[in-house]
């Protein structure tokens, strides 16, 4: 896919596993079961599925997915797969060194999000594309840092502390246009000031959603996290977003769905849904 003057790549990073009644909440596991079904310790699938965007000065990757070098407890704990696919491989695979990466945007600082941000040099965290500048917004970075006692595992300090000592980490203030075809929207339900992606040109607009809608399933208004610090708030975000995206037939990305990457949804006498769903760009 092209976008303005980007051509758009899916990046793979592997997979891994949380609990699947805390990926969907309130909602039954009878209902979810149905699209994500879990193993044997009610885990579920989630892809680390990052994007590449690709222009004649600019290689910009939007997040870093779960990243590489966690112990073997945590790598139990989260069913870590990268047998097939890490970032590495698969920015490898479109020839793409490390090097090259100009921008990481990340959405926000969750391990799943931002753990692939460093690399370890003889058991030193140094950046892991050392070219590149890192975005994120001061608020989530000020939050990460002195997270509540809810959310603090989502943390890993290590994981993003080293961008900023090294002074690669570029610290954001609220939405805004980063280029001509990327604009910056806040979401607060999840996490303060995640920064999903929408990227347009005048015929045509992908959002990356990160975990404003980490599945396909989560475009139903009740479909929420418990991970979200503020669900009700991930209502009102989803009830001024998701019209946007049906009327003006966004595609949306799916950072987490091991079954969907993009679809373009629709609205129903019942609600938001799934209009039509794709494995690909």
């Amino acid at each position: 896919m092209k976008i303005g003057k980007y051509n758009l790549h899916v990046i793979e990073t592997g997979t891994f596993g949380l609990d699947g009644g805390a990926m969907f909440g309130i909602v039954p596991k009878m209902l979810w079961e149905r699209t994500n079904p879990s193993d044997e310790e009610n885990r579920v699938t989630l892809s680390g599925r990052c994007l590449l965007l690709v222009s004649a000065k600019r290689k910009i990757l939007i997040d870093t997915g779960i990243g590489t070098g966690w112990d073997n407890k945590f790598n139990k704990i989260y069913r870590i797969d990268q047998t097939e696919n890490t970032l590495e491989k698969s920015l490898d695979r479109l020839d793409i060194k490390p090097g090259d990466i100009t921008d990481v945007l990340l959405t926000h600082l969750h391990f799943d999000h931002a753990g692939g941000s460093i690399k370890f040099e003889n058991g030193k965290p140094i950046p892991a594309f050392p070219n590149a500048k890192y975005f994120i917004q001061q608020e989530q970075f000020n939050w990460a840092m002195n997270p509540s006692d809810r959310d603090r595992a989502s943390f890993v300090k290590e994981r993003f502390e080293p961008l900023k000592i090294e002074g690669v980490l570029e610290l954001l203030d609220g939405e805004q246009q980063i280029d001509d075809e990327i604009e910056v929207i806040l979401c607060n339900g999840h996490t303060p000031s995640q920064q999903i992606f929408k990227i347009s040109d005048s015929s045509r607009t992908l959002l990356y959603a990160g975990d404003f809608l980490a599945f396909s399933a989560h475009v139903p208004l009740p479909y929420i996290m418990s991970y979200d610090l503020q669900p009700l708030k991930t209502i009102e975000e989803k009830m001024k977003i998701l019209p946007k995206a049906v009327d003006e037939e966004w595609l949306l990305y799916f950072e987490h769905d091991p079954y969907t990457v993009t679809a373009i949804i629709t609205k129903t006498d019942k609600g938001f849904a799934i209009k039509e769903r794709f494995t690909s760009l």
